[in-house]
Order: C-alpha cells, then structure tokens, then sequence
C-alpha cells in the first residue's frame, strides 16, 4: 500500500501539551505570526457556506439540502473565499476547523484567517482538527457544558503551534490528500456494498411481515389503502395497541456522575448500529438523552424521519438511553418483540411515518400520529415468533456480511486518524515518499486495508518510543 514510514532523524521537546516531540528543525512559533482575521463584505452573489465537524467546509447545497437551521435574517454574515482557513468558534473543539473549498457568506461565528505568508491553510487545519483530537481546544473552554466553548480568533492567535518549512507542509499535505483519496474511494465501495446488502434484507423483511411464511395463506383487505390485502387471520390494529410508547423517561434528578451509553440519530441506520453508542456522564449529556431502553424495545427515529433509523434491543443494558429524537416502542403482553421490530422495518410503515411527517429542515412525526398509523401482525404470538425466525434464519449471511463491512470501515478510519495525528506532528517523515498516480489513487483492496492497519500500529510504536525517550 505505500512504503514504509519511519520517523525523522533528530526530535525535540516542543514543549507543548498536546504535541510532544517534534523533529529538530521545526520551529514553534504563536499563530498570530502566521495568521491575520480577515472580515469581508458579502457579495449579493455569495451562497452560504458551512464548516462542518469533518472538516469540510463548503457551500452548503453543496452537502445536503435538508436538516440546517435557517437564519430569519443574515446579521453580521460576512465573506468567505476559497482557500481561507475557517474556524467554527463555537464548535472548533468537535474538529468544525477546514479550508473552505469556495467562495461564499458564513455566519459570524465563524473566525476566517488568512496566511501573513506561503503558509499552507491545509496544514494548519489538520493541525488545529489535532488540537481537537487531542481535546487541547476543549481545555481552552471556560465554560462548563461543551457548547460553552468559544475558541476564537484571539485564543487561536495566542497558540504556539509546530512550524514546519513550508515545502514540508506541502508534502504532508500531497501525501496525506492521497491517502485520503484511496480510504475514501475503500469507504465508499463498502458503504454502496452495505447499501445493496440492505436492499436485500429488505426485500426479505417486506415479503414476511406482509405475507407470512405460509405460501398458500388465503388474504382479505386489509381496510387500510396503502396497507393493501393481508393473511385473512391477521388484525389491522393501530400501533398503540401493539405497544407502549415512551414508557420509560431518564429523570432530571439523575446523578451528574451517572454513565450513559446514548444513542442519538446518527448512531442509527435500519435496523442496525452504524456506530457504539457513547458512554458520557449525565452531566455532560445533551438534554435530549432521555429515553431508557430495555430489551425488546424497537427505537423509531420521529425527527428527520427520512433517515428511517431503527432499531431493536437485543442487550438488556441498564444504562441504555437514546435520544428524544426516537420514540421507544415497548410491545404489549401479545406482540413477539422481535417480529414487531421487523414489521416497524417494513417499507410500508417506514413510509407512512415519513409521509405524516411535518416540516422542512426537521420533518417530524408526533407521538400521537405515530401511534395512530396501522399496522398488521398474526394474532398468535406463536407465528410472529415463526416469521421472525425464518427472517433471521434467511438474512443471517446478509447480517454477517454487513457487520464485516462496517468493521472495516471502523478500522480503516481508525488508521485515518492516526496516520493524520503523527504525520502532521512530525512522529514519522513523509518527505520524498511518492505519493502515486490517479489509477493507483483510486482505491484501497481488502488486503490494503490489514497492510494500513499494520502501519498505523507501526507508526503508533514509533510514536510511543518518541515519548518514552524524553
């Protein structure tokens, strides 16, 4: 995958917290040598860009066109240009740090900086997103909760940060934009793979949880339009009836020191996890952690329904917690919890519940709506438990695939981070390594990705050494 990395001749102490050792010949300087605030007049052509917490910050259209919050009117917006080092004050500490990709308008929240030389904008921004990493900005917070932060253009500017000599930093950043491109493109295929599993999944879900497992079932209307015919010894009973909603509520007596494992929307996809859930203390906890999940319980997303995230307990874990953004389902003494998970997954349901939905920017559903759309289950328990065996049984290979797929989309981000934090630190020397052509750019193999994670645990070793030799 690339040739082997090794670290730098000759280190130094830095003598900042969150950097360690640097090579010799960096020097360390305090950013307002290298950076000046600019503030620009908006143009009646500038379109609004946005700095998100991956770093990219481009014109919004550009990203999605759903799920902003829209200004009523634009006060203090101010210019923005392509290549500008741009800094979201209030939320730097979640990495919301990059180079704008365009020309535009930004909220000023924003701090846009501007090199006093040939510094490049794209080094200081992996640099600043390391500060990040390394939660060094979340030190800087005087406030209490994480949106207390406030790291703007004076804290940035009273910073010592590595200087490297600027053909270095073009190097780090040649080499680490062709890394990026080839663990994009593996990413990419993985999740258009994980996308073509779903499907097929879906397809067996959508089939059993209108149909049955019985082939030769005789079916009757249903009496509900979108709903179509159904087994005739199915009952067509509004969700309510099939469960309880929200029955369980984390108070807000519950101790600060308290841990939760939270989960909010974005942890979620149909009917799988796309990432852990967060284990964070109450007191550091959003508001919106509230909902106490049992095992059985399915989690329906009620905002930004279009998502479509759901998902069911499997674990009974005590300190469980998903956010208000979800409405539990807790199936009733005659519902087999997970055979209503699978119904709930349905393309059916699925799209009522997002053709209820009000609103543009957050299109939500209300507690009571959702309890009121229809759905269809055998009145034995004995058959729902039937029917969500045959679809466990019929999507186990699927499931297995989809759980490998993300796997390696976990490690090869893992890789990702670690290979920015110590190329942009100077633990390993990138200098003179050839960085490829655009065909061998264009993506990673499966066996590419063991190969980076052996490098990354060779760079994180070398890394190690560095500290342990001061």
């Amino acid at each position: 995958m690339s040739q082997k990395l090794k670290p730098y001749p000759e280190y130094k102490d830095a003598g900042l917290p969150w950097l360690g050792k640097i090579p010799a010949h960096w020097k360390i300087c305090r950013a307002k040598c290298l950076f000046n605030k600019v503030e620009r007049d908006v143009s009646p052509e500038d379109e609004v860009v946005t700095c998100f917490r991956d770093g990219t910050v481009t014109l919004r259209k550009n990203r999605r066109l759903r799920g902003f919050t829209e200004s009523i009117k634009e006060i203090g917006y101010q210019g923005v240009r392509k290549g500008d080092l741009v800094i979201h004050a209030m939320d730097a500490f979640a990495g919301a740090i990059g180079v704008s990709d365009s020309d535009g308008k930004c909220t000023p929240v924003y701090v846009i900086c501007q090199s006093r030389g040939n510094f490049s904008t794209y080094y200081y921004a992996y640099i600043l997103r390391e500060m990040a990493r390394t939660r060094f900005i979340l030190s800087l917070a005087r406030g209490i909760r994480e949106r207390s932060t406030d790291f703007r253009f004076e804290t940035f500017a009273k910073q010592y940060i590595p200087v490297p000599p600027q053909n270095e930093q073009v190097d780090i950043v040649n080499f680490l934009d062709a890394k990026a491109k080839q663990i994009n493109r593996f990413i990419r295929n993985k999740q258009q793979l994980i996308k073509l599993l779903n499907e097929q999944k879906q397809a067996i879900i959508n089939h059993a949880v209108t149909r049955g497992i019985n082939p030769n079932v005789r079916l009757k209307p249903s009496g509900v339009e979108w709903m179509g015919d159904i087994p005739e010894h199915w009952d067509v009973l509004p969700l309510k009836r099939w469960v309880k909603i929200n029955e369980r509520v984390l108070p807000e007596s519950t101790a600060p020191e308290y841990e939760i494992k939270y989960l909010d929307i974005s942890s979620v996809s149909t009917g799988y996890l796309v990432k852990n859930p967060e284990s964070i203390k109450f007191r550091n906890a959003p508001s919106r952690a509230r909902r106490i999940l049992r095992k059985g319980d399915t989690i329906i997303s009620t905002v930004r329904t279009y998502l479509k995230a759901i998902y069911f307990v499997e674990e009974d874990l005590e300190n469980l917690v998903a956010s208000t953004g979800f409405a539990t389902l807790t199936p009733n003494k005659g519902s087999y919890p997970k055979f209503l998970s699978y119904v709930i997954q349905g393309d059916s349901f699925i799209d009522k519940v997002t053709a209820f939905s009000v609103g543009i920017a957050y299109p939500a559903i209300a507690e009571t709506r959702l309890g009121a759309l229809h759905i269809a289950m055998p009145t034995s328990y004995d058959e729902q438990r039937l029917i969500a065996e045959k679809i466990e049984q019929e999507s186990t290979s699927i499931d297995t695939a989809i759980r490998r797929a993300l796997r390696e989309i976990d490690l090869i981000r893992e890789y990702r981070t670690r290979l920015i934090a110590d190329v942009v630190t100077g633990k390993v020397d990138v200098r003179g390594i050839p960085i490829g052509n655009s065909e061998e750019l264009e993506g990673l193999e499966d066996t590419d990705v063991q190969e980076a994670l052996q490098e990354g645990e060779e760079i994180k070793e070398t890394a190690e050494a560095l500290d342990a030799n001061d």
